[in-house]
């Protein structure tokens, strides 16, 4: 398996709406999530979509550990997440930093759900079925996101809030995206 590029913002490919995973257990797929896991891994990300790399396909991943990088984020297990289904679970939105492999070296301020229930498949077509608020909402929103062909500047609403990392953040160590 290999680190693979990251598209960024400007290709059309990041604005398709990936296609449903139809097969599970094959070489395929496991080759995808390795590649997409080394990739994240590689850049310090907190997920990562398929069609971030140029695969179509209905495949996110995520996970974060205590990290210096994202000081005031709880730990997020690690999860495969196929063909997703996100619901809300209030109507409270919450307005948070996010950045992107894709929009790399920039941040901006975004509302998110609140709270969310998300439900799909893992990697071996086991369900998955979570309910979740905080960091761990955020992330899967993101994530999700990529694969209706949104990147996170879409949705913000003050682009007072959106600019270079090290201009916004000039006192603080790098942050992933």
């Amino acid at each position: 398996m290999s680190i693979k590029p990251v598209l960024k913002m400007g290709d059309p490919r990041l604005l398709e709406v990936a296609r449903k995973v139809e097969k599970f257990r094959t070489p395929e797929l496991e080759a995808l999530i390795c590649d997409m896991h080394e990739t994240m891994e590689a850049l310090d990300g907190a997920g990562l979509a398929a069609p971030q790399i140029g695969v179509g396909l209905q495949v996110v991943i995520f996970g974060v550990k205590r990290n210096p990088r994202y000081p005031d984020a709880e730990d997020v297990p690690y999860t495969v997440l196929v063909n997703p289904v996100l619901t809300p679970l209030t109507k409270n939105m919450e307005q948070g930093w996010e950045g992107c492999l894709s929009v790399p070296g920039m941040r901006g301020v975004v509302p998110r759900f609140a709270k969310v229930r998300y439900q799909g498949l893992d990697q071996y077509g086991k369900t998955i079925d979570r309910s979740v608020d905080g960091f761990h909402a955020r992330v899967v929103q993101h994530e999700c996101d990529h694969l209706q062909g949104i990147l996170y500047p879409m949705r913000m609403t003050d682009f007072r809030t959106f600019g270079f990392t090290d201009v916004l953040f000039p006192d603080h160590a790098p942050m992933a995206e």
